[in-house]
C-alpha cells in the first residue's frame, strides 16, 4: 500500500480537467486548449512519479489501492500496476499532450462545416480527449474485473463522439456518422459477449468460495488468478473455455484482430488524425493488454487450448493488413491498414506463450504507439495543408518541405522495423519467441517484412520524391507556395516521437527490464516454461583435442 493514491490521482486529473472545461465560458476557446494541455502534462508528471517509484525487484503489483465499492457483490475499487501496465500508462500519458498540441486547431474544421460559429466545439473536443485518457488509464491500472469492464465500455462513448463529431470539413458528415456507428456496434457487441462471460465468471467464483462471505463471488484479479493457477475454480474445462472465449472476443474486436477489424479503417480516416492516433495508439492497446492480463491469467488452460487458433488468425492479420496497405490510394487508409498488420504481430507474440514473445509484444505496444503517432500525424499535417488524402495527388514534397519529408521517412522506416529504430527490437523478439513453438507461423509472418518495405518505400517515393505535384493543378511550380514545412508547434510534437524511436531502438533495456518480470509472472500463472533451444550434448574430448573413444566421431573412425 502507498500513502499517496498516485493511481487515483493519475486518472482523476484528466476527468476533473474535462469537467472543468465543460463549465468554462464559451469565449475562452484558447484558454481551454492551454488548460487541457496543462492537465495532460500534469498527468504525465504523475505517471513519471509512479515509474520512478516502481521497484523492478519488488512485488508484481505496486502502488496498490483497495477500497470497498460494492461489497455485497464482491466488487472493489482496486488499482495497481505491474511492469506491463506501467509502460502502457507511460505511453498514454506521454502521447496525450503531444496529441493536444498537434490538434490545436482541429476543432475549427467542425466549425467550418457547420457554416456558423460554434465556439464551444473546442471545449467539447479537448474534453473528450481527456475523458478517453482518463478511462484508458483506469483500464490499465484496474485490479478489479468489474471496474475494468465498466471503463472498458465507457471509453466507447467519448471515442464515438470524436469519430462522428469531429473531422475534416471535406469528409461528409454522413460518412463520419456511419464510421462512428460501425465503431460503436462492433465494440458494443464484443463488450456484450464479455459481459456474459463476466457474469459467468462471477458465478464460478461464488461456487468456488472465493468471496469474503459465503455465496458471494469476487472480481479481484489477483484472487481469481491464484485460484485458476491452483485449479480451485469450480467449473468444467468446457465452461472455463466458454468464459475465456467471451473475454477473447471482446479483446479481439478492440485490438483489432482479423476478421473482427472491419470498423478500424473507416473510423481512422473519417475523424481527425489526432483522434485516429488516440484510437489506434492508445485505446486499441486495451484489447491486447486485456489478452495478457485477463485471458491468459484467469483462464490459463483455455488460453493454451485457443492459442493455435489465435496464432493462425494473427498471422492472417499480419499478411492481410500489409497486402491491403499496398493497394490503398488514400494515405490515411494505408496507415490504418498497417496497424492491422502490426496488431497481428502483437497478438502473435502474446499467444506464442514464451517469455521473449510476450516481452516483445508488450514492447511492441509501446513502439507501435510511437511510430503510428509519428506517421499518422505527419500525414495529417501534410493533408491539412492541401486538403487531399489521395497519394497520387502529391509529389516532390521533399523539395519544398524537407523537414516534413525527412521526419516522415524516419517514421515510415520505423513502421517497417528498420534496425536501429524502436519497432525492430520488439518485432525481433516476437519472431524469436514465436519460432520455437510455431515455426510455420513465424516464417509466414516474415512475409510482412517484405510487404511493409514495399508499401512504406513506395508511399514515400510517390508522395515525397519526383517532381513537385500538389493538389489543385498540374503545374507543380505554380502551387509550390501553397505548402509550407513544419511549423515550430508541429516540430515540437514530432521531435519527441522521433527521439523515442531512436532511443528505444538503440537502448531498449530500461523498458525491457520493467516488462520482463511481469511477463515471467504471467508465464508462471499459466504454468508454461520458456522453450529452450536444442543444444547437442557435449562430447568428451581428449587432451589432444581428438574426440574420446565412444563419441560419435570416435565411433566413425
Amino acid at each position: 500500500m502507498t500513502t499517496v493514491p498516485w493511481l487515483t490521482i493519475l486518472w482523476v486529473l484528466p476527468l476533473l480537467g474535462a469537467a472543468v472545461i465543460a463549465t468554462l465560458p464559451a469565449r475562452l476557446s484558447s484558454a481551454v486548449r492551454v488548460f487541457a494541455l496543462a492537465v495532460s502534462i500534469a498527468v504525465l508528471v504523475v505517471a513519471v512519479i509512479v515509474a520512478v517509484g516502481f521497484d523492478r525487484a519488488g512485488e508484481r503489483f505496486q502502488f496498490v489501492e483497495s477500497h470497498d465499492w460494492i461489497p455485497s457483490f464482491g466488487a472493489g475499487y482496486r488499482l495497481g500496476v505491474d511492469g506491463i501496465a506501467l509502460v502502457l500508462v507511460l505511453l498514454t500519458a506521454a502521447l496525450v499532450p503531444l496529441l493536444l498540441a498537434a490538434g490545436w486547431h482541429d476543432h475549427r474544421a467542425a466549425d467550418e462545416e457547420a457554416g456558423a460559429a460554434r465556439p464551444r466545439s473546442a471545449h467539447t473536443y479537448v474534453a473528450l480527449i481527456l475523458l478517453v485518457e482518463s478511462m484508458v488509464l483506469v483500464s490499465f491500472t484496474a485490479l478489479d474485473i468489474l471496474l475494468f469492464y465498466v471503463f472498458f465500455e465507457a471509453m466507447l462513448v467519448p471515442m464515438y463522439f470524436l469519430i462522428g463529431g469531429f473531422g475534416s470539413p471535406r469528409t461528409p458528415r454522413a460518412d463520419r456518422a456511419r464510421a462512428a456507428v460501425k465503431f460503436l456496434l462492433y465494440n458494443l457487441l464484443g463488450g456484450l459477449v464479455m459481459l456474459a462471460a463476466l457474469i459467468g465468471l462471477y458465478v464460478v467464483t461464488a461456487r468456488s468460495g472465493l468471496g469474503e462471505t459465503a455465496g458471494v463471488g469476487t472480481f479481484d484479479v489477483r484472487t481469481v488468478t491464484a485460484a485458476a493457477v491452483a485449479g480451485d475454480l469450480d467449473a468444467t474445462p468446457a465452461v472455463l473455455g466458454a468464459l475465456c472465449f467471451g473475454f477473447l472476443v471482446a479483446f479481439a474486436v478492440k485490438a483489432p484482430l482479423w476478421p473482427l477489424h472491419g470498423w478500424l479503417p473507416d473510423a481512422a480516416v473519417r475523424t481527425t488524425p489526432v483522434a485516429a492516433v488516440l484510437m489506434m495508439a492508445v485505446v486499441d492497446k486495451v484489447g491486447t493488454f486485456g489478452m495478457l492480463r485477463y485471458c491468459l491469467q484467469l483462464f490459463p488452460d483455455a488460453s493454451v487450448t485457443f492459442a493455435p487458433v489465435v496464432v493462425t488468425l494473427a498471422v492472417i492479420g499480419v499478411v492481410y493488413g500489409a497486402m491491403l496497405a499496398i493497394g490503398q490510394t488514400d494515405v490515411m487508409r494505408l496507415i490504418a491498414y498497417t496497424s492491422i498488420s502490426h496488431f497481428g504481430f502483437i497478438v502473435l507474440g502474446i499467444f506464442a506463450l514464451t517469455a521473449q514473445g510476450q516481452a516483445g509484444s508488450t514492447l511492441y505496444m509501446v513502439n507501435h504507439g510511437i511510430s503510428t503517432a509519428a506517421l499518422f500525424l505527419l500525414a495529417g499535417f501534410l493533408v491539412s495543408r492541401q486538403g487531399d488524402r489521395t497519394i497520387a495527388a502529391y509529389g516532390g514534397v521533399q523539395k519544398i518541405a524537407p523537414v516534413l519529408a525527412g521526419t516522415f521517412l524516419v517514421a515510415g522506416l520505423a513502421t517497417l522495423s528498420l534496425p536501429g529504430l524502436a519497432p525492430f527490437v520488439s518485432e525481433f523478439l516476437v519472431f524469436v519467441g514465436t519460432y520455437p513453438r510455431y515455426q510455420v507461423a513465424a516464417v509466414i509472418a516474415t512475409l510482412a517484412l517484405v510487404l511493409s518495405a514495399l508499401y512504406v518505400l513506395w508511399l514515400y517515393q510517390r508522395m515525397m520524391g519526383g517532381p513537385v505535384r500538389l493538389p489543385g493543378g498540374d503545374d507543380g511550380a505554380e502551387h509550390t507556395r501553397r505548402i509550407s514545412d513544419l511549423v515550430p508547434r508541429e516540430v515540437a510534437v514530432v521531435a519527441p516521437l522521433i527521439a523515442l524511436l531512436l532511443v528505444l531502438g538503440i537502448y531498449p533495456k530500461p523498458a525491457l527490464d520493467v516488462i520482463t518480470p511481469a511477463v515471467d509472472d504471467t508465464l508462471v500463472s499459466i504454468d508454461i516454461s520458456r522453450p529452450e533451444p536444442v543444444v547437442p550434448a557435449e562430447r568428451p574430448v581428449a587432451e589432444s583435442g581428438v574426440p574420446a573413444h565412444g563419441s560419435e566421431e570416435g565411433e566413425a573412425e
